[in-house]
Order: structure tokens, then C-alpha cells, then sequence
């Protein structure tokens, strides 16, 4: 309107200096009598006060215009973004609502112009407390911004973010009064929903500032060890995070983030309570309250951190005598050889002479009982001065670095002399001796291989020159005939000569007792050795590569034979055969599984490949044929899970079907102190997994009850069925139930 004002003011002016210009012409040319020129200019006046009343019309319509089109821009704008004002005009108790608070409130804008208080009413009685406050505060002149919520004529209840502007007069009267009146009714449900979340959640969510704590849930103050988040709001966090954790979350900070986001940190965390937890911990840049921050998540990664620990020891050492297993060896000796340079370095490989004898007679508990005394006694005859590992079975290995031919040899002495002296097991006295080979770095040889297999060959000496005796590796060994040279020549020619066999195990459902499965297990019957354990002559088919031919003719003959009891009748089940690494190693491998199935006719759902968890040393080309094989339609699974070095991470992405416990770990379940412990976590793990998982060994009903209990599927072992001959599995599949028949 001042626009108005001003613009028809200066129009007047314009006009009334053109008529006080015209008067005085008016009045020199009446004095002059020129009738003409006066009525000429008497028009032109006439034309210029019609010009200038017209004008100052159309700038008034003008601007009448504008200010219609900026109003209706300015109520677009309200009725968009949900907002409402309230104007309240003190002096003259007049309102100014806008429409927009049909749209938030949902009750028509006359109900607010009838009764000044109406908005008040509908307010959600529990919220009344923040309108006390806002108008106490708003009657001493404060601007406040209110948060409460109102009850639609519908029952819905929303959110609304009141902001309320009073003015007053310099007595302190109200002059007027304004509210921007806001629906926050998405912004609030979402900031509860996060709130919920992030209080809800079991890991640690918490705002970091300048190495303090502005914010941390419950979770995280259960995991720090602290009982309310008020005692930890404002600590700082060096008394919960080691140096190298505050140097990385103050450059995240200071960098807002950039090149680490994302990336989580592992760490041992200090508590409250002085333990310590196991945390990994992502952080990322954020704004917290305006300003900038960091925002931490953790997890309390304690029980991964056993299980890794607990798989890593499974991978490196030794279940029974829990020394360091052959893996953990060779990578220990790799690395010295590295390292050597010209210092000796001896390998003793040990090998007990009378333990075949006493674990075959006295049965398996006794002869795990006597490794692990004797393990202990190894240990104690080297003293630190070297690592002792166990290889498997009866054979030890112990490495001595930065020695003597003299010191080697009074390691020796004290091993041998501990080895026999007397052992009590049960109140039994047991006697064994050990039979030594010894190989010398670098003149027996340079890397590993050389120097176990040259410490071997002494072990076979020094068996031959009567035991209980050690030999150190000399080049002349190489041309004497010994058992184990006599053994590589037999094995080239026992499949020939019908000297090699298969005995088949029976596997049970635990449960049921069915039958569900039965393993190829080869035996050798030697013309003069007699019948050879697989544990001697399985390592020396893999050291000579006869494993090869030797594993397809196992695979052949098991297929042929569980095809054969199909066809005569007999429950169609799986013949498991034991698959070596250098088989699968072997390029044609593949091909070989496809050829002997097409050759016996067997369905490839009959047949599982049990593989151990060596495979893991190329687990990229295992895993592409494991996939070749799963293809073909073949079961798969790992054989004495837990003796191997294979890690959660990996087996989780390998096709298999099933793991298989290892014996010594059933064992446990009655010999041992952890009570089936690992077992357990076996289990547990299969399952986890989608495993199946079968356990071998079993020789008790207790270990029996116990695999139940824990959900272990399968089972095969003494207590149901020893190996079988041909003649005997099929009078076992014959009898319709299982167990073992003493008839058979």
C-alpha cells in the first residue's frame, strides 16, 4: 500500500506542476486576448490530465496484480511443506490463521477463529505439561519452540513442533503473538524408530567427540562393564581403547573418514571391572547435535576369538598329547630354514617300537593314555632346548636348532632313556623303547622334506641294529635294503599280485540304528610281513606317488562291489572311499571318478569322496574340482575334521556334505578331561554349517549317548561293527538290523 501511496502521490505532483504551468500560460494569454491559441491550449491540458489519471490507474492495477500472484505463491508454499501461522494481534484481539491448519490439525479453520483455545483441546492430556511451561515462558517474552502432540478428529495422534514468538511493548505488555506451527509426525516416529534400534541392538553404538563419549547405548555400556550410560557420557574412551585404536579413531575423525571408512578394527578392550573383552569396531564420520563426529559400532567378538583359537590349535597341534601337530612343524622348520644361514640344525625322527603291540592288545584307550605320557616325557628330556611334535600315530618329531653333533647327541641319550623306563597306566606297568633316526643341517640336506625323509631312513637303521638305539643319516644308507625300501618295492606290485583288499565299516544312523552307509578301508596282507597297517604303507603310497593308481583301484573295487549288493537286493546306500591330496593333485582325477562309475554303472549318489582338510593348502584349485565332482552328483566330505589345519572361513565356502570326527576326539568324550568339549564344538560347527556330521571310532554306549545329545547324525566304529570282509558285510546286510553279529 506505501508502494501505492507513493506511486499516486508523484502522479499528483506531476499533474498539479503541469495545471500551476498551465494557470500562468492561462493567465498570459486571456491578457492577451488570443482566443485560439487558448482554446488549442485549454485541449492539450484537457489531454494531460486524462494521460496522467490513466496512468497512475494502470500502475495501481499493476501492483494490485503482483501482489495477488505473491500471495498465492506465499499459500502455495504453506500448504506444501505442512506448515501453519497464528497471529494474534494483542491490541486488537484480532487472529490471522492460515488454511494450512485445516491440514495439520484436521478440524475446519472456523473452530479456531470461535474459540481462541481450541487448539489446546485437542492436545494429548499427557503433553499438557509442555503448554504450562511454553506459556510461562512466553509470558516473560521468550521465543519457544514446543514439542506435543495433538489427536486428529480421526483418533490419529501427530506430532507438531510449535514455535512461538512473542512481542511486547517497552512496558513488557503483548503487542502480538506468532506460532509457526510445524507436523514433525515422520521425522519423530523415524527418530524413535532409529533411537529404538540403536537402544535395542546388542552391539555397542556410541558417539565419539575430541577422544570423549557424547552418547553410548546400553549394549555398549554392558560390554564396557558399566551399568547406566550416564556414568560413561563424558569419559575418556583411553580408558576403555589401547594407543593404536585412539590414534585411528582420531585421524577418522580428522579426516571425516576418508580412504578408512568402513574398515572395521579388532582389539582386546580394557572393562570397568579390570577383564578384558575381545571387540571389533567399525567407525565412521558423522554430525552429532551440528557438530562433527565419530560413531562407533562393536561387537563383542570374544567367543569367535575361542573358536578361532580353538580351530587354529586344532589346525597346529595335536588333540591327544597336544603337542604341536606335523603341520605346525614343517612351517616351523621352513621358517628357521630361512633364517639358517650355516647354523645346525638337527631333526630326530622317533619312532616307539613296542606300541602296535600294547594298543593292539590293550586296546585304544590305553595306548592314547601312553602317547601322551610319553609325549610328556619327550618334552621334558629336551627341555626347551627344541620343539617336539607328534607326526601321527607312534612317531614323533623333535627339531633342535643352533646345536652340536654332541648336544644332538645327548638329547638323544636322555630321550631314549626316558622312553623306557617304565610306564604306569592303571596301576599297570608298561615298558616300550624308541628307535631314533637323525639328520644334521646343512649336510644331511637343506629343506625340510629332505631332512625328515633322511631322519626316517636313520629310524629304519636304527630299528634294524636292534631299537632302542638312535642312528644319525649317513649317504651310505641309501644303498642298504631296509624294511621300508623292501615295503615301496612290494607296494608296486600288491595290486597284481591280489595281495591288496577292501574292508567295508558299517555307518549307522545314531538314532535308528539303521544302517546308512558303510567305508572302503584298503588292507595289505604282505607274503612276508603279514598284514601291514595302513599307517605304514598309506604315507609311503603318497611319498612314492603309488597313491594314485593305487586310490583308483580302491574306488573301482568299492564301486563294483556296492553295485553288485544293489543289484542282488540289498539297501542301496554309500560306499565312502578315503581321497589323498596327491590324488586330487593328480590332473586326471576328474576324469578317473567319471570313468569308474560309467564302468560300473553305480549311480554317483552311492559314492562319497572323503577328503582331509589338507586340501586347504591349494584351496583354490580343491575348490574347483570339489565343484567338478559335486557336479557329477558324487558326496563329499572331510575326513578327520580337527586334525587338519583347515579354518571355519574356508571349509563354510567349500561343497561338502558332511564332516567326520576324528577318533581320537571320540575318545575324549570318556578319557579325558575337557569331557567331549571339542566334540561339541565339532559339532556345533558342522551344524552350523548345514553339515552332516558323522563320528568314527565309537567303542562306548557313553560316547554314543553323547553324540545324541548333541545332535550328531552317524556314527561307525567298534561298538556297531568292526571292518568287514566282503563275505562278512554281506552277512551283515543280509541280518536286516544293525550291530555288529559275533555269529558273522
Amino acid at each position: 500500500m506505501k508502494v501505492i501511496g507513493g506511486m499516486i502521490k508523484n502522479k499528483w505532483v506531476l499533474i498539479f506542476v503541469v495545471l500551476i504551468i498551465t494557470g500562468s500560460l492561462f493567465d498570459l494569454l486571456l491578457d492577451s486576448r488570443n482566443w485560439t491559441v487558448y482554446m488549442s491550449l485549454h485541449i492539450v491540458i484537457l489531454i494531460i490530465t486524462l494521460y496522467g489519471f490513466f496512468s497512475m490507474l494502470r500502475e495501481v492495477n499493476k501492483t494490485k496484480d503482483e501482489l495477488t500472484l505473491n500471495n498465492q505463491r506465499l499459500n502455495n508454499i504453506f500448504e506444501t511443506l505442512d506448515v501453519a501461522i497464528w497471529y494474534h494481534d494483542m491490541k486488537a484481539d484480532s487472529l490471522l490463521i492460515t488454511p494450512g491448519i485445516e491440514k495439520l490439525y484436521g478440524y475446519p479453520l472456523s473452530s479456531f477463529y470461535k474459540d481462541k483455545t481450541f487448539w489446546m483441546q485437542v492436545i494429548v492430556p499427557e503433553d499438557m505439561g509442555v503448554i504450562t511451561d511454553r506459556l510461562s515462558r512466553t509470558a516473560k517474552g521468550e521465543t519457544v519452540t514446543s514439542t506435543y502432540r495433538i489427536v486428529r478428529p480421526d483418533g490419529e495422534v501427530r506430532w507438531i513442533r510449535d514455535r512461538g514468538i512473542p512481542k511486547m511493548d517497552q512496558k513488557g505488555n503483548f503487542i502480538d503473538f506468532t506460532s509457526v506451527i510445524l507436523d514433525i509426525t515422520d521425522l519423530k516416529e523415524s527418530e524413535d524408530r532409529y533411537q529404538s534400534l540403536v537402544e535395542m541392538s546388542p552391539d555397542l553404538i556410541a558417539v565419539i567427540r575430541r577422544g570423549r563419549i557424547d552418547y553410548i547405548n546400553k549394549a555398549g555400556c554392558t560390554l564396557i562393564g558399566e551399568t547406566s550410560p550416564c556414568e560413561l557420557i563424558g569419559q575418556s574412551i583411553e580408558r576403555f581403547f589401547p594407543a593404536e585404536v585412539l590414534e585411528e579413531l582420531q585421524i577418522r575423525e580428522e579426516t571425516k573418514g576418508h580412504g578408512r571408512n568402513g574398515k572395521s578394527i579388532e582389539f582386546e578392550m580394557s572393562r570397568m571391572d579390570g577383564k578384558s573383552t575381545h571387540v571389533e569396531l567399525t567407525a565412521s564420520p558423522i554430525l552429532f547435535e551440528g557438530r562433527s563426529a565419530i560413531q562407533v559400532v562393536g561387537s563383542d567378538i570374544s567367543i569367535r576369538k575361542e573358536s578361532e583359537k580353538m580351530v587354529e590349535f586344532m589346525a597346529y597341534y595335536d588333540a591327544l598329547t597336544e603337542l604341536p601337530n606335523r603341520y605346525k612343524l614343517r612351517e616351523h622348520l621352513n621358517h628357521i630354514l630361512n633364517h639358517a644361514g650355516r647354523e645346525m640344525l638337527a631333526v630326530l625322527f622317533l619312532d616307539l617300537d613296542r606300541f602296535k603291540i600294547i594298543n593292539d592288545t590293550k586296546g585304544h584307550m590305553v595306548g592314547d593314555l601312553l602317547l601322551q605320557k610319553v609325549a610328556k616325557r619327550l618334552e621334558r628330556a629336551v627341555q626347551g632346548e627344541g620343539l617336539v611334535s607328534r607326526q601321527g600315530g607312534d612317531e614323533f618329531i623333535i627339531l633342535l636348532e643352533k646345536c652340536t653333533k654332541e648336544k644332538v647327541t645327548r638329547i638323544a641319550k636322555k630321550l631314549l632313556v626316558e622312553c623306557s623306563s617304565p610306564i604306569e597306566i592303571n596301576h599297570q606297568e608298561y615298558f616300550v623303547t624308541a628307535s631314533i633316526g637323525i639328520s644334521m643341517y646343512p649336510a644331511d640336506g637343506v629343506d625340510e622334506e629332505t631332512l625328515i625323509k633322511h631322519a626316517d631312513t636313520a629310524m629304519y637303521l636304527a630299528k634294524e641294529r636292534g631299537k632302542n638305539n638312535y642312528q644319525f643319516y649317513s649317504s651310505d644308507l641309501n644303498g642298504l635294503s631296509t624294511r621300508k625300501m623292501e615295503l615301496e618295492n612290494g607296494l608296486r606290485r600288491a595290486i597284481e599280485q591280489d595281495e591288496m583288499m577292501i574292508y567295508y565299516q558299517p555307518q549307522v544312523d545314531l538314532s535308528t540304528g539303521e544302517l546308512v552307509g558303510v567305508e572302503a578301508l584298503l588292507r595289505w596282507k604282505h607274503p612276508q610281513y603279514g598284514m601291514i597297517s595302513p599307517l605304514e604303507f598309506i604315507p609311503l603310497a603318497e611319498e612314492t606317488g603309488l597313491i594314485v593308481p593305487l586310490g583308483k583301484w580302491v574306488m573301482r573295487t568299492a564301486c563294483m562291489q556296492n553295485k553288485i549288493w544293489q543289484d542282488s537286493g540289498f539297501p542301496a546306500i554309500p560306499v565312502a572311499v578315503n581321497i589323498s591330496v596327491r590324488q586330487m593333485e593328480d590332473e586326471y582325477f576328474v576324469d578317473s571318478v567319471t570313468e569308474v562309475l560309467q564302468e560300473t554303472g553305480l549311480d554317483p549318489q552311492y559314492l562319497e569322496l572323503e577328503i582331509t582338510e589338507s586340501i586347504v593348502q591349494n584351496i583354490e584349485k580343491s575348490t574347483l574340482i570339489l565343484r567338478l565332482l559335486r557336479l557329477i552328483g558324487v558326496k563329499l566330505s572331510i575326513d578327520d575334521f580337527g586334525t587338519g589345519y583347515s579354518s571355519l572361513s574356508i571349509l563354510k565356502h567349500l561343497p561338502i556334505d558332511k564332516i567326520k570326527i576324528d577318533k581320537s576326539f571320540v575318545d575324549d568324550i570318556i578319557y579325558h578331561s575337557n569331557q567331549g568339549a571339542m566334540v561339541k564344538t565339532i559339532i556345533d560347527m558342522g551344524l552350523n554349517l548345514n553339515f552332516k556330521v558323522i563320528a568314527e571310532g565309537i567303542e562306548k554306549k557313553e560316547q554314543v549317548n553323547f553324540l545324541i545329545d548333541n545332535a550328531c547324525q552317524i556314527g561307525q566304529g567298534y561298538y556297531y561293527s568292526p571292518p568287514l570282509s566282503v563275505e562278512f558285510m554281506e552277512a551283515y546286510l543280509a541280518q536286516g538290523v544293525s550291530g555288529y553279529s559275533s555269529e558273522l
